[in-house]
């Protein structure tokens, strides 16, 4: 059983994100957050509050199972760009220059490996990659 959690309107580019969503796609919840609690980027703080809040809706949807037997990854996490804030900035001889504000959205999904969606292959390539 998979949960989602999504944030929107992170005032961090998203070509940053992504640098750090990359570093944490695939592994299991434990690595994952102990990946970004030393990551120096800005957007690895916002990530990891996501990840706790997507374990807590998975906790939330499946109240019998066990959170250390479930053995949760990461099983997809995407960034897209969101609403960009324009702004000008003065420029020499009485010109402005425009100031683009990027901002992104970020959507993650949490899984269990015992789940029966997920097939042996799945399984062995997050394990190698892990």
């Amino acid at each position: 059983m998979e949960a989602v959690a999504r944030l929107n309107n992170v005032p961090t580019s998203t070509r940053k994100m992504r640098l750090v969503a990359d570093l944490v796609r695939g592994k299991r919840v434990g690595h994952a957050l102990s990946i970004l609690k030393f990551t120096p980027n800005h957007g690895a703080i916002k990530l990891e509050k996501l990840l706790l809040s997507a374990v807590a809706n998975w906790q939330a949807k499946n109240p019998d199972e066990k959170l250390e037997e479930a053995d949760l990854y990461v099983k997809t996490i995407f960034v897209d760009g969101g609403r960009m804030l324009k702004r000008l900035r003065p420029a020499p001889q009485g010109r402005a220059h425009r100031i683009r504000k990027r901002s992104n959205h970020v959507t993650l999904i949490v899984d269990s490996f015992n789940s029966t969606e997920v097939t042996a292959d799945e399984v062995e390539t997050t394990e190698k990659s892990n």
